[in-house]
């Protein structure tokens, strides 16, 4: 149980209405800022703002999965009001607070390194990232249904990369019948990859493997679909880029090519919010119990 915690929840999307329920469910302390349009009165938490929050009496913080921006707003899709997690209002909290975020940057990286704050990156975590896939793929799959006009079955489809995700997409779009290349860098993926029955190749050389290609499926944050990948695709085919923002794809090129291509980073949110945020609730409240253990608190 979480009594006595105290814990701020600083916007956010759906999921984090699962989180606000175990935590409350556990017997914490929640306060919301960004929620004030949220209709659903959930027992035990409380609509505030950033102002009105006590920092110094918070064990946790609870940021949206995207982390803050570049000066420290946070999305919040409950209210008009973009909370800030500024410098004046993060040294108030106390050394140690936990700082539980999806991703992170630079900004939010600083700041809690700064003031000497426990930052948890959840998407870090493999166990996170992982049942995350989940979600993830299902919804995958449902763009790939309706924005083609041809089945998966018989299709041919590129992965890029081997990650937690990328293992999960491989393995489903082979199981729905479709001949899946995946590409990597480690030889040990690259391996792997060959061991589990997909083609292989090297990520670098992707242009040489897509002139086939029906639906390419991109996981890496890097600028990997570029000019000459989406040059050898069919017309026809499609990219759906599943990596954090800014993706890895060159949007305008695709655009101009008149190749479908659509950014696709917070698939879960989208298509199993509730399940996304049990899997980001049951991680958080493990988290606070092993902390309260240790007599952290």
């Amino acid at each position: 149980m979480l009594t006595n915690f105290k814990v701020g929840i600083l916007g956010g999307d759906a999921r984090q209405i699962q989180v606000i329920k175990k935590l409350c469910e556990s017997d914490a302390t929640v306060y919301l800022v960004g929620f004030d349009e949220l209709e659903e009165q959930i027992p035990g938490s409380i609509k505030t703002n950033m102002e009105n929050i006590d920092a110094e009496e918070l064990d946790a913080v609870l940021l949206p999965v995207r982390g803050t921006d570049h000066e420290g707003y946070l999305d919040s899709h409950f209210s008009d009001y973009s909370p800030q997690l500024t410098e004046e209002w993060a040294e108030n909290l106390k050394p140690s607070t936990l700082v539980f975020t999806g991703i992170t940057n630079n900004y939010l990286t600083t700041l809690c390194d700064k003031h000497n704050l426990n930052l948890i990156p959840l998407f870090n975590r493999d166990d996170i990232a992982i049942y995350n896939s989940i979600p993830t793929v299902e919804g995958t799959v449902m763009m790939a249904i309706q924005y083609t006009d041809f089945t998966i079955h018989d299709s041919d489809v590129v992965v890029l990369g081997f990650g937690r995700t990328g293992i999960t997409l491989a393995r489903t779009f082979k199981a729905l019948g479709a001949r899946v290349k995946v590409g990597a860098r480690k030889p040990s993926d690259l391996a792997r990859i060959y061991e589990m029955g997909f083609e292989p190749f090297e990520t670098k050389t992707v242009n040489e493997h897509v002139s086939d290609c029906n639906i390419l499926l991109n996981t890496i944050p890097a600028p990997v679909v570029n000019v000459k990948v989406i040059q050898n695709m069919p017309q026809d085919g499609i990219i759906i880029d599943l990596a954090s923002k800014p993706g890895g794809t060159d949007f305008r090129y695709a655009k101009k090519r008149g190749v479908k291509a659509i950014l696709a980073p917070s698939i879960p949110n989208m298509v199993a919010p509730k399940t996304a945020g049990d899997i980001l609730a049951s991680v958080i409240v493990q988290i606070l119990n092993e902390q309260g253990e240790r007599g952290s608190y």
